[in-house]
């Protein structure tokens, strides 16, 4: 009986804004989505206004009616937001046909996605570490081209000199 209540407990924490039938395919929606998932809610914003993807306006927008969702039905303050969930799906694909030449038809496809984005109290919740959420996330390869660069190629005697 008791963890029955504690995952209610955890899923009254998080709080969900769905937008459905969103004209874009979901790869296109995904290269942003990964982008702004574990961050804060402040973050997130200035992310996703700075992005040039076109993406970037219907994700802005479930992000805002999400943290709205939260402040208005929870009570939470939006500067302890964090985006805790942000999944795209894909959706039904709108299929069309354009007449060509010689009575031919061409198909045209339209795929749309359904994306679904979390956002969750750090406040209530423990369990989070917050020196994660202010880091920024580190590339994962390091510079190994500058050894190859050589000092003297810049020298007096070397390939600018030829004419």
């Amino acid at each position: 009986m008791i963890n029955k209540k504690k995952t209610k407990d955890k899923q009254k924490n998080e709080i969900y804004a769905l937008g459905q039938h969103i004209s874009m395919s979901a790869h296109k929606a995904r290269r942003v989505i990964d982008q702004i998932r574990g961050r804060s809610y402040e973050e997130t914003l200035m992310i996703l206004e700075l992005m040039p993807y076109r993406a970037c306006y219907p994700i802005f927008k479930l992000v805002y009616s999400a943290a709205a969702n939260a402040s208005y039905n929870m009570g939470f303050n939006e500067t302890n937001l964090i985006i805790s969930k942000a999944d795209v799906n894909e959706g039904t694909t709108v299929k069309k046909l354009k007449p060509r030449a010689r009575g031919r038809s061409y198909p045209i496809k339209r795929p749309t996605c359904h994306i679904t984005i979390g956002v969750k109290d750090i406040s209530l919740d423990k369990s989070i570490n917050i020196d994660y959420l202010t880091s920024f996330k580190k590339p994962r390869w390091t510079n190994t081209y500058t050894d190859m660069i050589d000092d003297n190629m810049y020298s007096s005697e070397g390939v600018w000199d030829k004419k």
